[in-house]
Formats: C-alpha cells, sequence, structure tokens
C-alpha cells in the first residue's frame, strides 16, 4: 500500500515519432535518429525518505524485483555518487505498460533521480543528473531534461523540438515483445541515410522495427491495421505498443470506445514540456 499524505512525482510516458537505425558501433551498440514526444499520461511514484541509508521498493511491478528495478539502481547510483547517508523506500503506482515502447522503466528512472536529488538535497545540476541516468538506461536522460527531443547516437544526444501537441490513441497489444531478439533480426534495416530534424518535420519517417514486428507479432499487426483505417499508425520503440495521432480528444476517445476485445488503451496530449518539471 502506498502511504497517504505524501506528494507523488510523475514520471510520463513517450512515444518515438520515428525511429532510424543509421548504423552499428564498434561497442555492440546501434546508432540511432528518433524523435521523442513526451505525454500527458504518467506513472506516480512516492518516495518515503529513511535514516538508516537503505533503499527499498516496497510496491511496484510484480514481474520486475526490487533488485532488477531500474529506480532502485538509479536511488543507489544518486547515494554513491553524491555520498548520501539517507535511503528511501520508493513506491510505483504504474499506470504505463510493461514492455510497450513507451519508456516507462526509464522514465521512473529519471523521476527517481530527480526527485531524490531535491529530497535529498543533493545538489547536482541538470546536466549531472542526465549524465547519471544515460548509466542507468539509455532513455532516461531525454525524461530528466524533461522536453520532447530529437535525439541522435545511442538517444543521449538530445535537441530539444516544440512539436504539435496533438492528441495521442495508444493502444497495447496482448503480447510482449522481445527487444534484445529486434536488435539481433538478420532482417532488421540498420543502414538508414541520415536525417535532419528539416526532413522530419516536412515529411515524417517510419521506424524499421515496425515490419520485423509485424512479421513476427501478428497481435500487433492487427492493432496497426485496425487503427490504421482511420489514421496513420505507427509502432513505438520495438513495440509492442502502437499510436496514431488526432487533431482532438473526442476523435482519439471515440476510436477507444471502438477498441477490439482483447486489445487495452488509452488516450493522452502529446506535451515538450514534461509534467515532471511542472511538478518541480
Amino acid at each position: 500500500m502506498i502511504p497517504p499524505g505524501l506528494p507523488r512525482w510523475p514520471a510520463p510516458a513517450k512515444l518515438n515519432l520515428f525511429l532510424h537505425i543509421t548504423g552499428r558501433r564498434k561497442d555492440g551498440y546501434h546508432n540511432l535518429q528518433t524523435v521523442f514526444q513526451l505525454l500527458d499520461y504518467s506513472d506516480e511514484l512516492v518516495f518515503s525518505l529513511r535514516d538508516d541509508g537503505k533503499i527499498t521498493r516496497p510496491v511496484g511491478p510484480d514481474t520486475v524485483s526490487p533488485e532488477q528495478d531500474l529506480t532502485v539502481q538509479a536511488a543507489r547510483c544518486l547515494q554513491q555518487q553524491a555520498n548520501i547517508s539517507h535511503g528511501v523506500d520508493i513506491y510505483i503506482e504504474k499506470k504505463l505498460p510493461m514492455g510497450g515502447g513507451l519508456g516507462g522503466g526509464s522514465s521512473d528512472a529519471a523521476t527517481t533521480l530527480v526527485a531524490l536529488n531535491q529530497l535529498w538535497q543533493c545538489g547536482l545540476n541538470t546536466e549531472e543528473l542526465a549524465e547519471m541516468g544515460g548509466s542507468v538506461g539509455a532513455d532516461v536522460p531525454v525524461f530528466i531534461h524533461g522536453h520532447s527531443a530529437w535525439a541522435e547516437g545511442i538517444g543521449e544526444q538530445l535537441t530539444a523540438l516544440e512539436l504539435p501537441e496533438r492528441w495521442f490513441l495508444v493502444l497495447r497489444p496482448p503480447v510482449e515483445v522481445n527487444t534484445a531478439a529486434l536488435f539481433a533480426a538478420p532482417e532488421l534495416t540498420r543502414d538508414c541515410k541520415p536525417i535532419t530534424i528539416a526532413d522530419f518535420l516536412e515529411t515524417g519517417a517510419g521506424n524499421v522495427f515496425e515490419p520485423v514486428v509485424r512479421t513476427r507479432y501478428p497481435e500487433v499487426a492487427e492493432a496497426l491495421d485496425w487503427l490504421g483505417q482511420t489514421a496513420t499508425a505507427r509502432l513505438t520503440g520495438t513495440g509492442s505498443c502502437v499510436f496514431a495521432s488526432f487533431p482532438n480528444r473526442q476523435k482519439a476517445e471515440q476510436m477507444l470506445v471502438a477498441l477490439p476485445d482483447a486489445v487495452e488503451g488509452f488516450v493522452a496530449r502529446g506535451v515538450n514540456r514534461s509534467p515532471l518539471l511542472t511538478r518541480l
């Protein structure tokens, strides 16, 4: 049970509006180009400070042990690097589906770093927190900076963008996608020609994982086809979530009501400034 009366900290979702791989690095990682669109749909975290230095996660996703949870790893990283003697109990109320390509785990870790930097009075600036976050997960820095952004490298080279604040319908097919297997897929396109921000804003771009996921996960293909009947449907990240944008909330919610059985979904507004920054 989450203790009542303590402040709640948002950990928002993201969408990848496109995702290209432009090459593979010597260290095994892939060079990417993508646009991160933040949403006003969030997990919520509560932090209860301790005096004994222990870091625990009493409430969180059942499928992730506390030791594997990125929030615990982030808290320990900050505690060690800032030489903090305090501890914390971390409570996570999950709204973002696990393994859906919405960045939930990374966003939770980012919120942990930002919140504990304040609550523990560590005094680190945004760049220092983002660098620390990058050691926890590649997508953590964009959530720490708190702006929708163009990203390159492995996702750490960020340029803030002002995007149209559209409404999105996000669908979660009833399947979990194996991200590591997709990156290893022989049919994955890894040599996209680099594009510019202007190119993307003028003509858009696709997601190199989408054809691979379509072939390997029929449930995702069905969701893309259903949504694609009325809008341009895209895969976010490596999936399994898919999304489309709509000019207003009413149209998105009309589609949500008509969802096929066994497919879950939600409606959210795209935002350029993270709810986490607003909370600060």
